[in-house]
């Protein structure tokens, strides 16, 4: 597996267009799971159309027959003919007229009925799909992309999807039959004149869109990508509300989001002059069609060829090609950009799974529960390696505490123990090493089984915007509402909870922002303790609280860590006094490694670190960090 692409080559595929008929395409696999329904509904169609062609025929007989009836009249040949033919012939031919037009929309809305299965379907599949593999993906991916745009991308493309499945089959798959049927009618009844006219008008008139659009879809493309970038830039600024509070930058963010906004109106501006454009060229060409039809039928009715019903049918079936054909115009837009939101949506799933289980991977079984890394070397970018050939073991049932100033590789471990990233089995030497828990390398067991088997309790806890009750129940949202209770509870939150007016349905708000630091770290402590795992990971658990949180916080810790594999990555040092074993890092390296006791009688690196922070009463972290660094 390659673990960096060569520096011409993007780490993440580009999300770029792609052919029109790819997306096309790749919809199709959605649709034909319902192939029975979709014949059911495309029977409909030809029979919606077969029964709105037969409207204007039976229009002509009623006017060629009311036509008769008053020539008649006018000269007097039948005094009671024009009441007889009346309710004989023409009621009849009124009764036909309503009929077709009724099973016209009968037809229609059959079609509707059947297909709307189909499309909430292929919607909710596909969007699960998307779902699914975005969280499939590794953090790589995500720490390169905007949640923002992100979600703008798949909410466009699935209501693209129900807008290609609409214009396709309710706007011009319905035209193009009508269009048959209405040539072949021509053909047959009348002269290929009127086949032919229509005809090079109907192909001038799609080429024309066509080209058209086909050069206003960049247009198109810039604007979404402009709706994103400003979409997830507000996003952005929204989600640090504190820190744009802070240092009073509300008019910088305002500034940065109005420079999205300008860019998109002038976008837009130059979308809609197109349109203006394209609209006025389709209604040309679409006059100049009706121009040569209706003067041909006009010079066949003077002549006596054609009847006045026939030239009230020619001209009921030129508006009922050219209506739809006019909003075709519309619809093939449209569905262009249905096609363009769609494949956006499409390309993220391309991209490929960085981190990836094997085919046919067992599930991790935990006997004991040691973790060991051995020879792991790790960068997030070639340029700048993090681990170097880093090997320590955690005994099952153990804690082992990993110290160092920022910088030094700490968090990364953490991240490699749950397979965020991958180590390199082909380049073992520069990004590879292996890591396992009771001999079974992570790599080969599937990483639902790996995750299971592993809790942690974060430095900076995020919290859904939901209730206290769901945030602790994520830890296992089977549990029943008394575990969650009896977890709230080893956790010290319990009262904390009760003394809320909603208690455990109190909302936490966006990022957990409702709590303070020591009560979400006691939800995170719940949560942990409810999914009840044999191996823990304490991440900088107790680094943004005050002395007395620390201290209650880190009593509770060490009462979960009981009997429990344990991996502490600390700052303070206080913290791991009680460890098995302390291991000290630099520079990604292990530079020290034994119990407090004894890496204070060696007298090195940890030794300074335990001196300054005693000196300074346990300072702010980052003074520490950059002191023992310069050490």
């Amino acid at each position: 597996m390659r673990r960096f692409p060569s520096s011409n080559e993007p780490a993440l595929p580009a999300i770029g267009p792609r052919n029109d008929w790819q997306t096309i395409v790749s919809l199709l696999p959605y649709l034909t799971a319902y192939r029975w329904r979709v014949a059911f509904a495309l029977t409909c169609l030809i029979g919606a159309k077969v029964a709105n062609l037969g409207v204007p025929i039976v229009m002509k007989h009623i006017v060629d027959n009311l036509v008769s009836v008053r020539h008649l009249t006018a000269l007097g040949r039948a005094e009671h003919a024009p009441g007889i033919v009346l309710v004989g012939g023409i009621g009849l031919l009124v009764v036909a007229y309503a009929v077709v037009r009724l099973s016209t929309s009968l037809f229609t809305e059959l079609r509707e009925i059947l297909f709307s299965k189909v499309t909430e379907s292929a919607v909710r599949q596909l969007a699960l799909k998307v779902f699914r593999h975005l969280h499939a993906l590794s953090l790589r991916f995500h720490l390169d992309r905007q949640t923002g745009g992100m979600t703008r991308d798949i909410e466009r493309g699935t209501r693209g999807i129900t807008q290609l499945i609409s214009y396709s089959l309710y706007s011009i798959l319905p035209t193009l039959v009508e269009v048959g049927l209405v040539l072949g009618f021509f053909v047959v009844k009348y002269e290929a004149y009127y086949a032919i006219v229509t005809l090079v008008a109907l192909v001038a008139y799609i080429v024309f869109t066509v080209k058209v659009t086909e050069w206003r879809t960049h247009f198109r493309r810039t604007m979404n990508e402009l709706d994103s970038r400003a979409n997830s830039r507000a996003i952005d600024s929204l989600l640090n509300y504190e820190t744009v509070k802070y240092f009073g930058n509300e008019e910088w963010e305002t500034k940065r989001y109005d420079e999205n906004l300008h860019r998109y109106r002038a976008a837009a501006i130059k979308s809609q002059h197109s349109l203006s454009a394209l609209n006025f060229g389709q209604q040309a060409i679409i006059g100049t069609g009706l121009v040569f039809i209706l003067w041909r039928a006009t010079q066949g009715v003077m002549a006596g060829r054609l009847t006045l019903g026939d030239l009230v049918l020619i001209n009921t079936f030129m508006l009922q090609l050219y209506i739809p054909l006019n909003f075709l115009g519309v619809v093939y837009r449209e569905l262009k950009q249905s096609l363009t939101d769609m494949d956006r949506m499409f390309t993220l799933l391309t991209v490929s799974r960085e981190v990836a289980d094997q085919a046919g991977a067992p599930a991790l079984a935990v006997r004991g529960g040691e973790v060991r890394f051995a020879h792991v070397s790790f960068a997030y970018e070639p340029s700048r390696q993090i681990l170097h050939d880093v090997s320590f073991t955690i005994a099952a049932g153990t804690t082992t505490a990993v110290v160092g100033h920022s910088g030094s590789g700490k968090s990364t471990l953490a991240r490699l123990l749950f397979r965020f990233y991958d180590l390199d089995r082909n380049d073992p030497e520069k990004y590879g090493g292996a890591i396992t828990i009771d001999g079974q390398d992570i790599r080969d067991v599937t990483q639902d089984s790996l995750r299971a088997a592993i809790g942690i309790v974060p430095q900076d806890t995020v919290l859904f915007n939901d209730s206290i009750y769901y945030n602790i129940a994520y830890g296992r949202p089977t549990a029943s509402r008394e575990e969650v209770i009896a977890a709230a509870r080893a956790a010290h939150i319990q009262a904390f909870i009760e003394s809320l007016p909603k208690g455990y349905d109190t909302p936490v708000g966006e990022r957990g922002l409702k709590l303070s630091g020591g009560e979400k770290q006691r939800v995170a402590i719940a949560r942990t303790l409810l999914k009840n795992p044999p191996i823990l990971l304490f991440d900088e658990a107790t680094s943004a609280l005050d002395s007395r949180s620390e201290r209650a916080i880190q009593h509770e810790l060490d009462q979960i860590a009981r009997e429990r594999t344990t991996l502490v990555i600390a700052h303070r040092l206080s913290t791991v006094v009680h460890a098995q074993q302390i291991i000290v890092m630099d520079h990604g390296r292990i530079v020290e490694r034994g119990t407090h006791a004894e890496l204070l009688a060696a007298a090195g690196h940890y030794a300074q670190m335990w001196a300054l922070q005693q000196q300074r009463g346990a300072a702010p972290d980052a003074r520490i960090e950059e002191a023992a660094g310069e050490q």
